[in-house]
């Protein structure tokens, strides 16, 4: 069953250095656009990470340094990845918790944009653990009846998630091939953010999901305590993750302004008591002369 679509859909894949998406660098993109004329587009570069590709991620990819030593940087492919993508869907394969995070960090990490919220995601690997729980070269072979050769190169995993995808909708009768159901199935998650640092609760707040403010409202942190933002902000925390923090610390900046005041009174009420306490106990250690008489005696004075 081929899929339903009212604009371009994008399958791609990324072989990276690593799995850190703040400090390791894409090695491999590879993409097929699909659109709705049935029309398709398809690419694979390799990329200069502008690092050494450490041996262990040469293993599973096959790519290394010398591989990779004069093809273009990220920077260098940067507007063309964001057009191929420019008015697109979005489909991977453990894209939500991986590719879509690592692509929109590196982009931003050298000042390109990619707009998480003008796309529409679905995750093929979702879909697959939802019904079948397996990798994506055992679905392949569950769903396409084949062995997938080339198994980790970033073309071979990108034409084996669109052809998996359409195998899901022709085994599945309960999957809709309209790109806003698979979205929907694939992608409903508690996270504000794309690594899920913030997440919302059932009253659609945002929460934090670590550290020692774990499930504490972001918000009252940031009221009560705005050296936290400024931690996060200075820490290694995505971009992505910091911009989710920026726009909720900024939505409360009369709350924190309203709590500085009061907080400002309450330390003035504070001071002003603790002096009052002072004048009393001195005036306790030291009684007026008019009161210095014991009975019996006459004053002085």
């Amino acid at each position: 069953m081929n899929l339903q679509l009212n604009r371009p859909i994008v399958f791609f894949d990324l072989e990276t250095t690593g799995l850190n998406i703040s400090s390791d660098r894409i090695v491999e993109f590879s993409y097929i656009k699909v659109f709705p004329t049935g029309e398709e587009q398809s690419g694979t570069f390799r990329l200069n990470p502008e690092m050494h590709i450490p041996a262990a991620a040469t293993a599973v990819h096959h790519i290394s340094d010398v591989d990779v030593a004069d093809c273009p940087t990220l920077r260098d492919m940067a507007q063309r990845i964001l057009d191929i993508f420019a008015d697109s869907d979005v489909v991977g394969y453990n894209s939500n918790h991986f590719d879509v995070p690592m692509l929109t960090e590196q982009l931003s990490m050298i000042g390109y944009d990619f707009n998480v919220n003008s796309h529409r995601y679905v995750d093929v690997q979702a879909i697959f653990h939802k019904k079948e729980q397996r990798t994506l070269s055992a679905a392949y072979r569950f769903y396409c009846n084949s062995d997938l050769e080339g198994a980790h190169s970033a073309n071979a995993d990108t034409k084996a998630t669109y052809e998996v995808l359409k195998a899901q909708l022709d085994r599945y009768p309960d999957l809709k091939n309209t790109v806003d159901f698979l979205s929907d199935y694939t992608s409903k998650s508690n996270k504000v953010d794309l690594a899920g640092r913030i997440v919302r609760d059932e009253q659609g707040r945002e929460r934090f999901s670590f550290g020692k403010h774990k499930d504490r409202l972001v918000e009252e942190i940031f009221v009560s305590e705005p050296s936290y933002y400024d931690w996060m902000m200075k820490g290694e925390f995505p971009n992505n993750t910091k911009q989710v923090i920026t726009e909720i610390f900024n939505r409360v900046k009369p709350g924190r302004a309203e709590y500085a005041a009061a907080h400002a009174k309450a330390a003035t009420e504070a001071k002003a008591s603790a002096m009052r306490n002072s004048l009393h106990d001195l005036a306790a250690k030291y009684p007026s002369k008019s009161n210095r008489k014991s009975d019996g005696q006459q004053s002085l004075f």
